[in-house]
């Protein structure tokens, strides 16, 4: 079931570095929001209810109810623009929502039964290929995450794209644009042996080489022995 997230935001009539420079310096996020047949809407939201709505997991992914003075409308976040090395959004994107189209967003996955994971007793290391899938779907089937099952995946095992289990009216990104369905089924997770398991392992086999060296040594000369009497 999707999380319900809600942001005020503020029409902004000031455009700029300048401008934008004082909003921050207010503690406010400028942005702006477009789509669905209508004409962009400069906007500046507050950092500190920014900040509060971007430690839900849901936030990348749902749909945001963004009103704007009296009038509330669905969006999704499209883009952020984050301070190089501070903790900070320099400027926000919001895309509205049109209830008949189709939206593109990246849905986060849940990996279950970690701690079950045949791989995992066997000596195995989980290894994530992708913390998210890019799915399309119309905002009322847009689901809040997407899981993934690996108690039965085994080392050298992976689970790829094409066996996620994908909600109804929910389409993987990767595979709506046609041609073969091979060349876009990457892995999603997959089970490993970690290196210095396999260091060990190679080690071993090096050290039952050189082993069997002299071995096949001794018994050469023991021919050669038995041909010279």
């Amino acid at each position: 079931m999707s999380v319900e997230m809600k942001l005020a935001a503020q029409k902004r009539t000031d455009t700029g570095k300048g401008a934008s420079r004082r909003l921050r310096r207010a503690k406010a996020v400028p942005g702006i929001v477009y789509g669905a047949g209508k004409e962009p809407e400069m906007i500046e939201v507050s950092a500190f209810e920014l900040a509060r709505l971007m430690e839900l997991e849901a936030f990348y992914s749902q749909i945001i109810d963004l009103t704007i003075g009296k009038k509330k409308q669905p969006t999704v976040v499209k883009d952020l623009q984050r301070h190089p090395f501070k903790d900070r959004v320099l400027h926000i994107d919001f895309q509205r929502v049109k209830a008949g189209e189709k939206l593109h967003v990246g849905l986060p996955i849940h990996f279950l039964n970690e701690e079950k994971c045949k791989g995992v007793k066997a000596g195995g290391v989980v290894h994530r290929d992708m913390i998210e899938v890019a799915i399309i779907a119309l905002p009322k089937d847009l689901p809040e995450y997407l899981e993934v099952d690996l108690a039965d995946l085994d080392v050298g095992e992976a689970i790829h794209l094409s066996e996620l289990n994908v909600p109804e009216g929910v389409e993987l990104e990767a595979f709506s644009h046609g041609g073969d369905e091979h060349d876009h089924d990457h892995p999603v997770v997959s089970i490993v042996m970690p290196r210095i398991a396999r260091e060990e392992d190679e080690d071993e086999d090096e050290a039952a080489d050189a082993a069997d060296v002299p071995a096949a040594a001794d018994k050469q000369d023991d021919e050669e022995d038995k041909g010279e009497k």
